[in-house]
Formats: C-alpha cells, sequence, structure tokens
C-alpha cells in the first residue's frame, strides 16, 4: 500500500513485533507451505526467554528493562543500516528475508504470463534491482515532471498540479485521502489534511530551544540546495533558502502532533459549495478535479485552521518560490528510485543526519519493502501460504477469545464508570472482529501496470493505483473485509472505525508468540499485544467511538471527568522520563500508547492466571510464574536507539521508546510481590500512586 493516508488514531498500532516459531523450520527456497516437523524448543532458552541476556546485577525495582535484557542491551550492537534496533526489527528482518524469497522466486519464473501478480512482483522489484539500467538512465524519468512544474503560469495551474502530483506520492501541503466517514459509518468521505514538510514535523522548525533542531536545520537547507544542483536547476542556494522559508511558514500553520490526536476536532464537514468562503486565498476547482473529488457534494477538513493557512500562503507566496518548493517535492519522492548521486544525498540526509544511520539498507532491502508496499498482499498471499499454517491461526484465536474475556470482567468490576456506560462499554466489546493472520479476501491488481526496466514509472503508478483504488470506494458499500497491514508486517493494530482488532501473521512469532515457550511467556508478550489493541477502542480517543464505529459521546460527562483524572496521572508519569538530555517523553502525544500498555498487562496478567485453572505455576529456572510473564513483556521490549532516531522518535512518534516500555509494571501490585520490590528502589510507587484504570 503506498501512500496510504488515514488520521493516526484509526490505526492506532504497536510499533514493533517478532517470529513464529512452527515457521522457523520450513524451507526458504522450496517449501510450499510450513513444516510440519517443527521443533519442540522454545527459541529462546529453556522456557521462551532469553536468561543469558539478563543482568541479575540490576535490582528490579531500580530498573527492570536493565535486569531483564541489561547484558543484551549491553553487547548488542545497532547495525550500520539501523537507525534502532529491538526485538521488532529482528523479526522484521526475518520476514523481509522470507519476501525477498517469494519475491525473487517470482523474477525468475520463465514464461509467466503478463499481466500475472507473480510477474509484477517479479518486474516490480527486478526493475528496482537494476542499478545499471537505472543508472544509465540518470534524471530522464522526471524530466517530463519537473518541465510540467516549470511551465506553471499561475496559482490556478499551481494548485491544479499539487492535485496532480499527490496522486504520485508527493508530499504536497494539502492533501486528500479516502476514509470511512466518522459520523456516518456506512460510507466513505473525502478528507482534506495538512502537509508538505520536508523535515519530520513542525517542531523542527520551529523549537529553537534544542540545539539539535538548529543543526538539522542548517543541514536540511544545505541538502535542498544539493538536491537542486543535481537536477541541474540554477542558483541553488537562492532558491533553497526560498524553499525552506516557505516550509516554516507551513510549519506554522500546521497543528500539532498533540492536537492531532483530538479525533473529535478533525472532523469538520464543508459543503463543495462553500469550499470556497471557508477556505479563501486560491481557487479550489483546480486542486478538486485533478485530484478526481470536483463531484463530491461534501468534503471534510481535518485541520481547518492549517488549511486556511496553507491556502493563503498559496495565494501570497511568490509563484516562483513554490514552483522550486513542488520541483524539489518532486525530487524528494523520486530520489530513492534514482541514480545513485540522488540516493546517496537522499540517505545522507534523511538517514544519517535525521535518524544517525551510517549506511544505507542493501539494495534487495530496499527492493524488497517497496515491492511489498506496491503488491503487499500479492506478496502476501504466497507469504501466508509458505509461513502461516492454520494450527497457527487457530491458537492465535483462542488467545484472542482469552484476552477479551479477560477485558470483559475488566469492565463489569469498574467502579468509576457509570453502569450504563459500563453496559455500552461491554457490548462494544462483544462486537469486536478480530482478524488474524491474513485477509478473507485479497486485493486485485488487475489494473496495476508494472513494466521491466522503468523503477521510477513503476512506483508512480503504483502510487496512482492506490489512490484511484481509494478513490473508486465512493458511494459503495463499505468493504469490512478489508486491512491495512499485509500479513509479513510485524505490528498489530485496532481500528475503533470498525470495531476491530488486526494481528497481521508475521507477528505471531517468537518473543511474542512461541507455541513451544512457557505459557506465562506467551501471555506476557502476545497476550499483551492483543491486550493493548483490545484497549485501544476504550482509550482516550478510542473512546469517542461507539459499537458501531461512530464518532459519538456515548460517557456520562461524570464518566468523562472520572476517566481524566486518571490519564492525567498517565500523561504526568511518562513525562518525567527524559531518554535524553533536555528530551523528555511527551506524555500526551504517548497517552493512548502507555494506556494500551498499562491496559494490556493488566489484562493479560489476568488471562494468563485464568489459564492456570487454579493450579499453581511451576518454577523453572528458579523463575515462579508471574516472574516468567513480566521477563516475557520485558524481553519483547529489548531496542536500542541512536540520537538521531531517538530525538524523532521522541518528537513525532505516539509511543514510548521501546527501552522505558517495560517500566509501565511499577503500576502491577502484582509485579511489586513477584521481585520483593521496595520502598526507595527508583521504580517504586506507593500503593495509592500506582496506576489502575481499567
Amino acid at each position: 500500500m503506498l501512500n496510504k493516508r488515514r488520521l493516526g488514531l484509526l490505526m492506532a498500532g504497536l510499533m514493533a513485533c517478532t517470529w513464529p516459531a512452527w515457521a522457523q523450520t520450513a524451507s526458504k527456497a522450496t517449501s510450499k507451505s510450513a513444516d510440519s516437523t517443527k521443533s519442540t524448543k522454545p527459541m529462546y532458552g529453556t522456557f521462551g526467554f532469553d536468561v543469558a541476556g539478563m543482568d541479575r546485577s540490576v535490582a528490579p525495582g531500580h530498573d527492570f528493562s536493565g535486569y531483564a535484557s541489561g547484558t543484551y542491551l549491553a553487547n548488542f550492537v545497532i547495525p550500520s543500516d539501523q537507525s534502532n534496533y529491538g526485538m521488532f526489527t529482528k523479526l522484521r528482518d526475518l520476514s523481509q528475508e522470507r519476501t525477498r524469497t517469494i519475491i525473487e522466486t517470482a523474477a525468475s519464473i520463465k514464461g509467466t504470463k503478463r499481466g500475472a501478480e507473480a510477474q509484477k512482483v517479479g518486474d516490480f522489484y527486478g526493475s528496482f534491482l537494476d542499478e545499471a539500467g537505472i543508472e544509465a538512465k540518470g534524471l530522464a524519468p522526471l524530466k517530463t515532471h519537473l518541465a510540467a512544474i516549470a511551465a506553471i503560469g499561475n496559482r490556478s495551474e499551481l494548485f491544479g498540479s499539487m492535485g496532480q502530483v499527490s496522486q504520485l506520492g508527493v508530499n504536497v501541503p494539502v492533501q486528500v485521502y479516502i476514509s470511512q466517514d466518522l459520523k456516518k459509518p456506512d460510507v466513505y468521505s473525502v478528507y482534506i489534511t495538512q502537509g508538505g514538510l520536508g523535515l519530520p514535523d513542525r517542531d523542527y522548525y520551529l523549537d529553537t530551544k534544542n540545539p539539535k533542531f538548529g543543526e538539522i536545520r542548517d543541514k536540511y537547507q544545505i541538502h535542498i540546495a544539493t538536491m537542486l544542483k543535481l537536477a541541474g536547476l540554477e542558483n541553488a542556494e537562492a532558491k533553497a533558502k526560498g524553499i525552506y522559508s516557505l516550509e516554516t511558514r507551513i510549519a506554522e500553520s500546521h497543528w500539532s502532533q498533540v492536537e492531532n490526536r483530538q479525533i473529535e476536532k478533525l472532523y469538520n464537514p464543508v459543503k463543495i459549495g462553500n469550499l470556497q468562503a471557508a477556505y479563501p486565498g486560491v481557487a479550489w476547482t483546480p486542486f478538486l478535479v485533478a485530484g478526481g473529488i470536483q463531484g463530491q457534494k461534501e468534503l471534510i477538513i481535518a485541520q481547518p485552521s492549517a488549511i486556511t493557512g496553507i491556502a493563503k500562503l498559496i495565494a501570497t507566496e511568490p509563484l516562483e518560490t513554490w514552483k522550486d518548493y513542488l520541483a524539489f517535492r518532486m525530487l524528494k519522492m523520486a530520489a530513492p528510485y534514482l541514480s545513485k548521486v540522488f540516493v546517496n544525498e537522499d540517505f545522507a540526509f534523511d538517514g544519517k543526519v535525521l535518524t544517525g544511520q551510517p549506511e544505507i539498507k542493501p539494495r534487495w532491502k530496499r527492493g524488497a519493502d517497496l515491492t511489498t508496499m506496491a503488491l503487499g498482499e500479492a506478496v502476501g498471499k504466497l507469504y501466508v501460504a509458505r509461513y502461516f499454517p492454520p494450527q497457527a491461526k487457530k491458537e492465535a484465536d483462542l488467545l484472542v477469545k482469552n484476552i477479551i474475556a479477560a477485558m470483559d470482567v475488566r469492565l463489569s468490576n469498574l467502579t468509576w464508570m457509570d453502569p450504563k456506560t459500563k453496559a455500552e462499554a461491554r457490548a462494544k466489546l462483544a462486537g469486536f472482529t478480530p482478524k488474524i493472520g491474513y485477509p478473507s479476501k485479497w486485493r486485485d491488481y488487475t489494473k496495476l501496470d508494472v513494466r521491466r526496466g522503468d523503477a521510477l514509472g513503476n512506483v508512480l503508478r503504483a502510487h496512482e493505483f492506490e489512490f484511484q483504488r481509494e478513490l473508486a470506494k465512493i458511494g459503495k458499500p463499505i468493504d469490512r473485509t478489508e486491512w491495512g497491514m499485509t500479513p509479513m508486517t510485524v505490528n498489530a493494530y485496532a481500528n475503533p472505525l470498525w470495531n476491530e482488532i488486526v494481528f497481521p501473521a508475521a507477528i505471531l512469532q517468537p518473543p511474542f508468540f512461541d507455541p513451544n515457550a512457557d505459557p506465562a511467556v506467551n501471555y506476557g508478550g502476545i497476550g499483551l499485544v492483543i491486550g493493548h489493541e483490545i484497549s485501544h477502542h476504550f482509550d482516550d480517543q478510542g473512546r469517542k467511538f461507539d459499537k458501531h464505529g461512530k464518532l459519538a459521546d456515548w460517557w456520562t460527562p461524570e464518566d468523562v471527568k472520572r476517566f481524566k483524572v486518571l490519564t492525567d496521572k498517565v500523561v504526568r508519569q511518562y513525562a518525567a522520563y527524559e531518554p535524553l538530555p533536555g528530551s523528555h517523553v511527551n506524555g500526551e502525544l504517548t497517552l493512548g500508547e502507555n494506556m494500551a500498555d498499562l491496559a494490556g498487562l493488566y489484562v493479560s496478567f489476568d488471562a494468563y492466571h485464568k489459564s492456570l485453572q487454579g493450579k499453581p505455576a511451576k518454577v523453572l529456572e528458579g523463575f515462579t510464574g508471574d516472574q516468567r510473564f513480566f521477563l516475557g513483556f520485558a524481553q519483547v521490549w529489548r531496542q536500542k536507539f541512536r540520537d538521531a532516531s531517538l530525538l524523532q522518535q521522541l518528537t513525532t512518534n505516539e509511543h514510548t521508546p521501546g527501552f522505558l516500555r517495560p517500566n509501565v509494571v511499577r503500576n502491577l501490585d502484582a509485579w511489586y510481590t513477584a521481585f520483593s520490590v521496595k520502598p526507595g528502589q527508583a521504580l517504586y510507587l506507593a500503593p495509592e500512586d500506582r496506576i489502575k484504570v481499567w
């Protein structure tokens, strides 16, 4: 899925993931399905946890992550082609290798009928790997698009051009996407949202207190000029200065990450006939026509003040500056698929400067990722057949049912929620649709034109294909069989619009889930993930959707007040963490994910104890069942960052950095008992200060 535009909340997913033990012995080269002769040993240690990676000199109550993973983290070196690395990354690497095998097999098939999925997968990947062919073409594949931008003669044509190139994956200030209507869950609507920044977030332009941002801003202007020079454009330095100044003005109009979390504020319908008056400054018709949405009766504006400010900039900033800006944005979109000078310069800034990553990923990895984005379900169909046996899906289904049952008990026992609201919450939970492994209906790529030897053209057509596929949904029934992730994705998500939780095949692997591991470790791993995603439907934003997926107020005002008292505690607890000098966790931005970790841990712990059926858990290698549960949880969050990558995470990402996520255990009484945590230790909280939401 290229250029999939969605509101951040609607796909509130975990950040990373791991691998399935039952698939480890499957042959990469020849197996047509997972090997039935799987190992009976867990992947990690003797019971599913890497005991050797612990640092027992660290007291659990001082640093639980250090206790559970200190030796592993001290010895692990981030690979040179990564900006950060954790257990999730390790699983992504495995998924990537498997995907490569599938793609290269497709590419090697002789006599494949043109238009067949295998041909498209093979040709898309093969075209990107053809460095010699790409090098020989230089900038030629982009010249037609750059010439069209250079020929823009007025602001009407400028806005129309933005509408056109946005379909090709270019990041422009005003963006269009199609999604289910937040208040009319049976129809698709057209959303208009802010965009157009070259740096990761508005704070990179506007924050003058952090010197790191200042360094990045200086290097960014040099990068802009260098890219323009490589494209043969004159007066590159002056143009770069103008582009950067324009982007800064765009950033000034943007909503912050925290503002964008308030889902109800992103729903601002406007009739097409009133659009010009509501958002004046530039004629909207050319943009609507170019984007194929001129026939709509109504649009939904996500950030009204931002769109107003951007429209004013389109009307008042020099036309030539806008043309320079648009040419640069086109170059940035295309750079990874052009000759080496563009690839290297693009990585020198986006990789080395923004994330601290020393080396670019091998070309095959980039090609596998790119092919997966463009033809994800075509590859996914083959991935599932080879690496995700029916038994895996069956076991995952059972775990999900157990965690949902535990959540229902938690909801029924709430003391702070009104009985009527509580009943509605339980009805919402009962109506959940869990999706496990892979879609029930695969995507059709018949209309995607893939041509061997046309790497950039394939990317542009893939973007356009996806845009048109989304556009074609308008006026049709909601397709609730659709997935927002491929089976190879190491992740999970909650979609409150469809009241669903989704777990792709690739996350159902060790250390998250290992059928040969001790159940305590599995409940601490995948159980937490499942509980995490379930709870997103009841977090500070997910709670705003009713059981039908409609944005609605179904809580009493008193419920909301009592809930906010609890969530404010979560905000304060996480805002106290300072993983980089001067850079704290943004407690408001990460609230939903932190609440989900908290709820997920409570619920999965309950489910684990219910699974024991009243019997005591065995002691394994000196660890009790409860200790193994918490250690299994900590193991999945082993992660190291480069400083630049960590800064970007803290600025733009709704997730707390992985190495801090095990700290949530300090809110569970059972953790204190399991590890004899005492007052005075760094993570100790007095009983009355431990946060219990669900």
